[in-house]
């Protein structure tokens, strides 16, 4: 591989199964701000994270959503969310989705490049577990959820997937 970012970009797999290990906050901190390094449209970072770390609240949440991985004993469960109060306005508005979509995939990165594991879980467009979420963890309306990103130190190492499918590319035109 060329370098490191490449490397990193390559070698992620998604994690689903974690030893219950505590994470330190330095590297949660590292996570959100790789998070929060991510691309926004104009620039207006319409993004809001919640960290969920305790335990009870995160095997509420793997009762509620079974697909979301938080019942195999991740050390925090990362809701990104898109923040409708500072999203652009008007018929741009969604954009948020791109936004929090770009800063999920660096938190994801992140992970990967500290030796922690992660696996986006999705939320939004199905509104009935994004509400689910808003009303376990108290969001107010305009704080959208988007998925959930379980992260911890991993109890598996999945097989790297080559996904690279050149019927996939068109040059110039369809």
């Amino acid at each position: 591989m060329e370098n490191e970012a490449i490397k990193n970009i390559m070698t992620r797999v998604s994690v689903r199964e974690f030893t219950g290990e505590k994470i330190s906050q330095a590297q949660l901190d590292t996570l959100l701000r790789a998070a929060m390094a991510a691309p926004s449209a104009i620039n207006k970072q319409p993004w809001a994270f919640i960290v969920v770390t305790d335990e009870a609240k995160i095997a509420a949440l793997g009762e509620a959503l079974p697909y979301s991985r938080c019942s195999n004993k991740p050390a925090v469960a990362i809701i990104p969310c898109g923040d409708l109060s500072k999203a652009i306005p008007g018929e741009m508005a969604n954009f948020w989705i791109n936004d929090v979509s770009a800063a999920t995939e660096n938190l994801l990165l992140a992970a990967h490049a500290m030796g922690l594991g992660a696996v986006w879980t999705g939320l939004h467009p199905d509104m009935s577990r994004a509400k689910m979420v808003q009303d376990m963890l108290g969001l107010p309306e305009h704080i959208i959820p988007l998925c959930v990103v379980p992260v911890g130190v991993p109890a598996e190492h999945p097989d790297i997937k080559d996904k690279y499918v050149p019927e996939n590319i068109h040059y110039n035109a369809w």
